[in-house]
């Protein structure tokens, strides 16, 4: 493969992470109260307060996005297809589980589905690793904040059985 030139290497940096900022989007239209949801909830006491949510967030999605350029411009949309399916479903995933216990207060749903999340980012970032080393490294900090939200997952919809089915 050759390497791409600089326009089109700055274009596909571009739309990654403007598929990965649309996917926290879609996860965002299901938050739109969850500041308000989430103080209502009987918490844990290492719980974050909810303005930490959204600038860790960005900061994950910021490097999701650059981790499949990355890959993307190692190996090309054909050659990483396999690596770049898992990121686009593990993306879909990370939005689904804002609807699961934002929106819908599932909260059994949204704990078995942050399980499968975390084992699509594990998955993810090994086919990244693979590629470009620089790229699963990347998603490691996503990883680790998903395992601290699988952990507050279970502990809100235990303390919460009224509110969070």
């Amino acid at each position: 493969m050759h390497a791409p030139t600089i326009p089109r290497q700055l274009l596909a940096l571009g739309a990654f992470l403007l598929l990965t900022f649309v996917a926290a989007g879609v996860g965002a239209v299901a938050s739109i109260n969850a500041a308000g949801f989430y103080q209502q909830l009987v918490q844990p006491g290492w719980a974050p307060p909810a303005a930490v949510f959204g600038p860790v967030w960005s900061a994950l999605y910021l490097l999701i996005g650059i981790a499949a350029w990355l890959v993307w411009k190692a190996r090309g949309l054909h050659a990483a297809r396999t690596a770049l399916t898992l990121f686009a479903v593990q993306l879909a995933a990370n939005a689904l589980w804002t609807w699961l216990f934002f929106a819908w207060h599932r909260g059994s749903w949204a704990f078995a589905e942050i399980i499968v999340l975390w084992f699509l980012i594990f998955a993810t970032i090994v086919a990244f690793w693979r590629i470009r080393p620089a790229a699963g490294v990347l998603l490691l900090p996503y990883l680790a904040w998903v395992s601290f939200a699988c952990g507050l997952t279970w502990a809100m919809w235990r303390l919460n059985p009224g509110v969070l089915a």
